[in-house]
């Protein structure tokens, strides 16, 4: 069997097949020399197409692999397609004579009222809406003939699109596609929303420091971060492994003793994709003066790389020409999260806990919702799959729900052309509307019903780059301004990312889709120790200590495609000055929350309950969302005697988490 022939049995899988069979393994080897993959990049595009056509249905033979390279061969095309269009765009130039999008009409509504077309009133004044794709979307005039000349679906804030199915006809709805410890008993919704909140809720994170002035960035502060960085590793590695000062040197400076050397992983090229032979490492300036040396890596035998990781390795630069790794030393983990068992005893009491026996009782669980935008399909702005959240947390009388942005989403088509219609009985003149407005009336009013329905929830929201109501176009990124949104008192507005306690649980955040960036940037080198790529990809975030370790991050054209009339997504703007308030600092969080356009999946690693909510909606159908009931964390006899100790909470044994379909 060829080397690729074997590669290829490494990663994939045929359900009753211990080896792939022939005729699927040819259309796979036929699929990398028509599109000048490895086994690895195939495996990825794999991956990718699973999720897109649902992972669990998604099964590999014949037929799957015929439809698998027709995909991969449409979306080739589409992107060329978009490439020439992107030029023709940059030719004609924005001053381009304006044309009328409207079928039948004619220039600038010269002639508007004397062609023939659907009657209207005559109070009707029929107002053209013409895109400007290189401004600011905003809310554009309220066009009532559009309503009154053609014949509608109903919607007040959508297009008429036949090909997806109204979200009441949803199917599966509540459906739970995955559980993590089901044999906890799911929380007893009480009788009557609690009197005060269960909860207490507290940032541990500074997020003052997250409002500063974004896109004002010096090269000079942005290279001593990405330094500082290196320099605070490379003092773990030398404490972890007690190794002297004299074990460390440059990694580009030419020697015959072996050396550990710390620096950033990055490809060789600026815009090449990460492999086993692009693979450099980049110093500091005050351990190897900024300089880069490509890595040997012939001796290792299982290791994941990814541009932006943090490492340190072994080995010898005999040459001057490259740097030959022996060993890849481990980095030391956060320890975990802790608390007094004083701290554990005020959680009982808020939660009615009087005694051992109410620990295990369903009814004193906590129910905590998590959800991450976008919260409507692409072909309406209802957020018919947030209202519905929203009565399933008022129907369970949940203690948090946890919202991740966007909100409202600059990628979603409607708010990127600003071609859509405000509810009629909105308060708001739509020749004044603003996008604060729309979010007030949209998104807000489903959440004021709902504190006001349960007055004792807390709901916290987390904003997204994605956001068009966000001032902050950055990450990291200040939080959501609540007064001008009209969110009701029981929101609490955090920072993406960001830190928090839900009494004593220690929660992560972050709205930016790392697993993404981290499934497509990473090589691995030998057979992975780890095959699950959900679990394996969590485990990078939580070696490196940080929300976003990818640097730099993924280029926009190669993100997942949006619903914008180019389709390229926004990205990733990482103000690289801020990085550093996207570090860990003194603990691993028991819960880790990243949300991501990859399959959703609750998975506990390194002892770190990570939770991908997916989102709640998909671009043309509903989504899903994770509810979680927490149980009281136990004490025993030694730690309730002992106010000295420090426990550690042990959420991914006491937590049932339900992936749930919306």
């Amino acid at each position: 069997m060829t080397t690729l022939s074997t590669e290829l049995n490494d990663r994939f899988q045929v359900q009753g097949h211990q080896e792939i069979p022939a005729d699927i393994l040819g259309e796979l080897l036929s699929a990398m020399r028509l599109h000048a993959l490895s086994p690895q990049e195939l495996f990825y595009k794999w991956e990718s197409y699973s999720i897109k056509m649902g992972s669990e249905d998604t099964k590999m033979d014949y037929d799957t692999v015929l439809a698998f390279k027709k995909d991969m061969q449409e979306m080739l095309e589409r992107e060329k397609r978009g490439k020439v269009q992107l030029r023709s765009r940059e030719v004609r130039g924005v001053h381009a004579t304006p044309r009328n999008a409207r079928a039948g009409g004619d220039l600038m509504d010269i002639l508007e009222g004397s062609t023939p077309r659907t009657p209207q009133t005559a109070s009707s004044k029929g107002t053209t809406k013409r895109k400007a794709p290189f401004e600011t979307p905003m809310v554009p005039k309220v066009n009532k003939s559009a309503m009154k000349s053609s014949p509608t679906d109903g919607r007040t804030n959508g297009v008429n699109n036949h090909g997806t199915a109204p979200f009441s006809e949803r199917k599966n709805a509540g459906q739970i596609i995955e559980t993590l410890n089901d044999q906890l008993p799911p929380r007893e919704a009480p009788l009557a929303p609690p009197s005060e909140p269960r909860v207490k809720l507290t940032a541990n994170t500074d997020i003052k420091r997250f409002s500063y002035r974004p896109m004002a960035m010096h090269l000079s502060e942005a290279s001593e971060v990405l330094d500082d960085r290196i320099d605070e590793f490379l003092t773990l590695i030398q404490e972890h492994h007690k190794l002297e000062d004299s074990a460390f040197g440059n990694a580009s400076a030419k020697s015959t003793s072996e050396i550990v050397a710390v620096g950033r992983i990055a490809c060789d090229t600026p815009e090449g994709k990460l492999n086993a032979a692009s693979v450099v490492l980049e110093s500091s300036r005050r351990t190897g003066a900024g300089r880069r040396i490509p890595l040997q890596l012939d001796e290792v035998t299982s290791q994941g790389f990814f541009p932006g990781q943090i490492v340190a390795v072994r080995g010898i630069n005999a040459s001057g020409k490259y740097f030959a790794v022996n060993e890849v030393l481990e980095v030391p983990l956060l320890p975990l999260a802790t608390s007094v068992p004083s701290e554990i005893e005020a959680a009982h009491k808020r939660l009615g806990v009087e005694d051992d026996s109410d620990l295990t009782s369903p009814s004193n669980a906590l129910n905590v919702l998590v959800a991450s935008g976008p919260y409507t399909a692409d072909d309406n702005l209802d957020f018919e799959p947030l209202a519905a959240l929203c009565e399933t947390a008022q129907e369970n009388y949940s203690d948090v729900l946890i919202l991740v942005g966007p909100f409202l989403d600059t990628d979603h088509p409607l708010i990127a052309t600003g071609d859509f219609e405000l509810p009629d009985d909105a308060s708001i003149e739509p020749d004044k509307a603003t996008l604060s407005d729309v979010f007030r009336i949209l998104i807000a009013s489903k959440l004021r019903q709902l504190a006001q329905a349960v007055p004792s929830i807390t709901i916290v929201m987390v904003p997204s780059v994605r956001d068009a109501v966000s001032k902050h176009v950055s990450w990291p990124q200040d939080v959501l301004p609540k007064r001008e949104l009209g969110l009701p008192k029981q929101a609490r507005m955090v920072s993406n990312p960001v830190t928090i306690s839900i009494n004593e649980i220690v929660i992560g955040i972050s709205a930016q889709d790392v697993l993404h960036d981290l499934r497509r940037e990473e090589v691995y080198i030998g057979k992975p120790k780890e095959m699950n790529v959900l679990a394996r990809l969590p485990r990078h975030v939580i070696e490196q200590g940080h929300f976003f370790p990818v640097y730099p991050p993924t280029d926009r054209t190669q993100l997942p495609r949006s619903g914008t009339e180019d389709g390229i997504a926004n990205g990733t703007p990482i103000d690289v000055a801020y990085l550093k308030l996207g570090e860990w600092l003194n603990a691993r969080p028991d819960l880790l929350i990243l949300p991501s356009t990859l399959t959703p999946f609750v998975k506990v690693v390194e002892c770190v309950l990570v939770v991908n909510p997916g989102g709640l909606s998909k671009r043309k159908g509903p989504g899903t969302y994770a509810a979680m009931s927490v149980y009281p964390r136990k004490l025993t006899e030694e730690e309730r005697a002992s106010e000295d100790v420090r426990v550690d909470h042990q959420l991914f044994e006491r937590a049932r988490v339900d992936m749930t379909r919306i």
